[in-house]
């Protein structure tokens, strides 16, 4: 390995370490709770939220992304090259790699034993932190959220649909602003990727749904886990 690969694969490893930062567990220690042992267990602001306060859980989901978008910014200042239009350069793939890398360490973190989050907030600064154009399909993605949560009251079926809309709306943005498949596939593959990720962490989230057990929003708040 060069010096150049061993920049990057320590880049990928600080990636992992702060996308594992387990800002929802330590907000719950800090209001004198193991957000663990509450609601669902999950870390992640959905369930801060629905055990300490709307509040708090929109906290969480702040400090989730915004650790993931100075990631991404630091990275991109240290690795990739400044034209941000050079997406298939290795610049391009280190941060990609520094990217999942942040996922990663929010859905498995090494502080909680590889318990961690369900990536919709960290996914989210990841991507902006990536690319700024990226925030466009998010907002696309944002209102599809928006109207399922509006008429479902499920915020899981929310965040999975616009999870799996989001590529479509890259791929769309792409489109509409001419730019070749072939040069930016990097972004639809990273997009694809942590929408499965997302898609993947809320599996039990799927299972409820089917089966009709899902907290709605605005429901009794769940008890600790016993």
């Amino acid at each position: 390995m060069g010096v150049l690969a061993a920049g990057h694969l320590a880049l990928w490893v600080a990636a992992y370490l702060v996308g594992g930062i387990p800002s929802g567990y330590l907000i719950g220690r800090a209001r004198g709770i193991d957000i663990r042992q509450h609601g669902s267990g999950n870390i992640g602001a959905t369930n801060v939220g629905r055990v300490l306060g709307k509040p708090w859980g929109f906290l969480v989901f702040l400090l989730d992304a915004g650790k993931c978008f100075a990631l991404m910014q630091i990275a991109q200042r240290g690795f990739a090259q400044q034209n941000n239009a050079h997406l298939t350069s290795a610049g391009a793939w280190v941060l990609f790699g520094a990217g999942l890398a942040a996922i990663i360490g929010n859905v498995a973190p090494i502080y909680l034993k590889f318990r961690g989050g369900k990536a919709v907030a960290a996914a989210v600064g990841t991507l902006v932190g990536v690319w700024p154009y990226l925030a466009v399909p998010l907002l696309a993605s944002l209102l599809v959220w928006i109207v399922v949560l509006q008429v479902s009251r499920y915020v899981s079926l929310a965040s999975i649909l616009a999870a799996a809309a989001y590529p479509l709306f890259v791929i769309a943005l792409a489109v509409w602003l001419k730019w070749p498949l072939g040069e930016i596939y990097p972004l639809v593959i990273l997009s694809a990727l942590l929408a499965i990720i997302i898609l993947v962490r809320h599996r039990a989230n799927i299972a409820r749904l089917l089966s009709g057990t899902e907290q709605k929003v605005g429901g009794p708040r769940l008890a600790p886990k016993s």
